[in-house]
C-alpha cells in the first residue's frame, strides 16, 4: 500500500507543477503585452524583458517569449518548459503556453 501512496503522491506533485507553469506563463504573456503595448523604441526587447522579469531560474531558463505588433495589435506569446518533481533539474520534453493580446498605445 506504502509504494501506491508514494506513486499517487509524486503524480499530485508533478501536476501541481505543471498548473503552476501554466499559470506562470499566462502572467508572463501578460506583463509582457502590458510593457510592450506601451514601448517605444524596441517593442520585442522591452516586451520579452517583461515577460521573463518574474520568472525564477528554473523556470526562466527554458523559458522562450515572442511578441508581434500589428494593425495597431500587440500579441505576446510565451513557451515555458515544466520541470519533473524538482524545478531547476530536469524538465519534461514539452512545453506549456501562454499567450496576451492588447491594443497598443497611442502615442502623441
Amino acid at each position: 500500500m506504502t509504494p501506491m501512496i508514494v506513486i499517487t503522491l509524486v503524480v499530485l506533485w508533478q501536476l501541481v507543477l505543471v498548473g503552476y507553469t501554466w499559470t506562470l506563463a499566462g502572467n508572463a504573456a501578460d506583463e509582457a503585452v502590458r510593457a510592450g503595448t506601451a514601448a517605444e523604441g524596441d517593442m520585442q526587447a522591452r516586451c520579452a524583458e517583461a515577460g521573463l522579469k518574474d520568472l525564477t531560474g528554473a523556470w526562466q531558463g527554458g523559458a522562450d517569449v515572442r511578441c508581434g505588433a500589428g494593425g495597431g495589435y500587440v500579441t505576446a506569446d510565451v513557451r515555458i518548459e515544466v520541470p519533473i518533481l524538482f524545478p531547476g533539474t530536469v524538465s519534461f520534453p514539452f512545453t506549456v503556453k501562454g499567450h496576451a493580446g492588447a491594443v497598443e498605445e497611442a502615442t502623441h
